[in-house]
């Protein structure tokens, strides 16, 4: 790209179509398998642009056996290709777990790495419009509790696209997840072909203060929180993980050094989560900086509820995130439970009204 030349904005979801129809024009190892990645909507429209152009012998759909159809897989990418698998719903990776945990995640560890298990698997966590319990769940912590699997979410289009080609050119098992609530959202997306390394995350605004941590969604919430803050004095320094596994464990701690506190907010449960994990690695490794008690914004330990009033409550937002922020700056107090900011769920789901 030429120096000074605009770069193209482009909405995230129109980032992941465009990743896939470039891996496959660069490769003709990489295939996309999924329910429905095929038809008219195309999963959210994420995978209608790479049908258009490769059809069904590269893009095709699949029989509703997860479990059997992630074994095809594995065994694709054992036998020297690169596929793509698709869940228009986080929860059905439950359904392949055996397949993950046992094979795919180990293959290359037990084959004393002469054997690699290249398969990037995209899954899409939902929220709101009554998506209820089995269909709204961010499981990411299951996936990053298992040493062989990498873990991405992106929260930016240009990291959904670089990220995607960074996952489908890895010789390791990729889980990608996506937030549906990003797919509208827009940024500058390169035209050609780019990568961004897997395992490395980024400072979204810098601040003094306080670090928040945050990936996916919660990044964007995090931002929205920085600037709720800002009218009491507060810079927060807000950190976009990009890869949940590998973490990137130094720019973390290089803020809470700077920063000495620490809000980790995530779109998954609490106990045990993603935010426990970010939580205890800071604690062991820069306790010493701390000087107020880290705080976790995650879900609260219930299943997610099916009435939107209920889901108002339920899901936690910037306003919560900025409320764990006054409170390790000592500058306010922590409601008992997380509550969700109206104001940000209202602007949220404004004309999103699902389903795929």
């Amino acid at each position: 790209m030429k120096e000074n030349q605009a770069i193209r904005q482009a909405k995230y979801v129109e980032a992941i179509g465009e990743a896939l129809v470039q891996a496959m024009e660069c490769d003709e190892r990489v295939f996309v398998m999924g329910i429905g990645v095929d038809d008219p909507t195309g999963v959210f429209g994420s995978t209608r642009p790479a049908f258009k152009r490769f059809g069904k012998k590269r893009v095709f759909t699949i029989p509703l056996s997860e479990n059997a159809i992630t074994g095809v897989g594995i065994g694709a990418a054992l036998s020297g290709l690169r596929p793509i698998m698709v869940h228009a719903r986080n929860d059905f990776l439950l359904l392949t777990m055996d397949q993950l945990v046992n094979h795919a995640a180990k293959w290359s560890y037990m084959a004393g790495g002469r054997m690699k298990v290249p398969f990037t698997i995209r899954a899409i966590i939902g929220r709101g419009w009554g998506q209820g319990p089995q269909h709204s769940q961010s499981l990411q912590a299951l996936f990053v509790h298992t040493p062989g699997l990498k873990v991405v979410m992106p929260a930016t289009p240009y990291d959904a696209k670089g990220l995607l080609l960074a996952s489908i050119g890895d010789d390791c098992p990729v889980i990608f997840i996506e937030h549906r609530r990003l797919y509208d959202t827009v940024g500058p997306v390169p035209e050609e072909t780019y990568t961004v390394p897997l395992g490395k995350g980024a400072v979204r605004r810098e601040g003094r203060d306080v670090t928040v941590v945050a990936s996916s969604l919660m990044v964007l919430e995090a931002l929205q929180a920085s600037q709720l803050l800002q009218s009491d004095g507060i810079a927060a320094e807000v950190i976009d993980l990009r890869t949940l596994s590998p973490l990137d464990d130094e720019l973390v701690f290089d803020s809470v050094r700077k920063t000495g506190r620490l809000v980790v907010a995530d779109t998954g449960w609490e106990t045990c989560g993603v935010a426990a994990e970010v939580s205890a690695r800071v604690a062991s490794n820069v306790f010493g900086s701390l000087k107020a008690p880290i705080r976790r914004v995650c879900l609260p330990n219930s299943p997610t509820p099916t009435c939107p009033s209920l889901e108002k409550e339920f899901y936690p937002g910037a306003e919560d995130i900025a409320a764990a922020v006054r409170t390790v700056v000592g500058r306010g107090k922590e409601p008992m439970r997380p509550r969700a900011s109206a104001r940000t769920q209202e602007s949220w789901d404004k004309g999103f009204t699902g389903p795929f």
